[in-house]
């Protein structure tokens, strides 16, 4: 093959090579994520922007992502083993066996302490009160979890436990389509309703 063949063979393919990535880098990475964001935005405006709750016109969190509370005035979440906990940035399990010394160890830390925090609760310990969730940033707890805090709250808030119960059932979301998940509520939202009662 001679210099002038290699020549138009190679243009043959680069310049095929050179437009096909031209044309996938625009369609791809431009056109495609801005069509996916300008559709978010029309559509689900406030999942895109990161299910920000605001308080008084401030923003104070996201609804989406678990915060730690341990005022007994308020409801707590799940336990969290994301980070040093309830880190969004290092979220994760524990990825401890069942055989595990330290897991269990940790279930009984975490047993022993609701017991303390919660010595009128009337129900048993619901699991996930003892138990972290995958991501470690769960928002959401049982509603048999929130109810098992109901004592707690109504003695500190001195409010009848029957009226905390009331909020409880007033903020459960059902399962998701009917039939994903189980009946939770949101430990966010459950505490700014809280707030709010006279």
């Amino acid at each position: 093959m001679n210099a002038a063949n290699l020549k138009d063979n190679t243009l043959r393919h680069l310049v095929p090579s050179v437009l096909f990535t031209l044309v996938t880098v625009i369609a791809f990475g431009l056109i495609y994520p801005l069509v996916m964001t300008a559709l978010s935005q029309l559509l689900f405006p406030a999942q895109a922007n990161g299910s920000i709750v605001y308080h008084n016109g401030k923003p104070i969190a996201s609804s989406i992502i678990g915060q730690l509370w341990t005022k007994p005035l308020y409801f707590h979440g799940r336990p969290s083993a994301a980070g040093k906990g309830y880190d969004p940035t290092s979220t994760g399990a524990t990825n401890l066996g069942p055989t595990s010394k330290k897991l269990v160890d940790s279930t009984k830390a975490t047993l022993a302490a609701l017991a303390k925090e919660n010595p009128e609760a009337t129900v048993p310990v619901p699991m996930d009160l003892v138990t972290t969730s995958a991501s470690g940033i769960d928002p959401d707890i049982s509603p048999q979890a929130a109810i098992y805090q109901a004592p707690r709250i109504a003695k500190a808030r001195n409010i009848p436990t029957d009226e905390v119960i009331a909020l409880i059932n007033a903020h459960v979301h059902a399962r998701t389509f009917g039939f994903l998940g189980e009946p939770r509520v949101n430990v966010l939202e459950l505490n700014l309703a809280l707030d709010e009662l006279k």
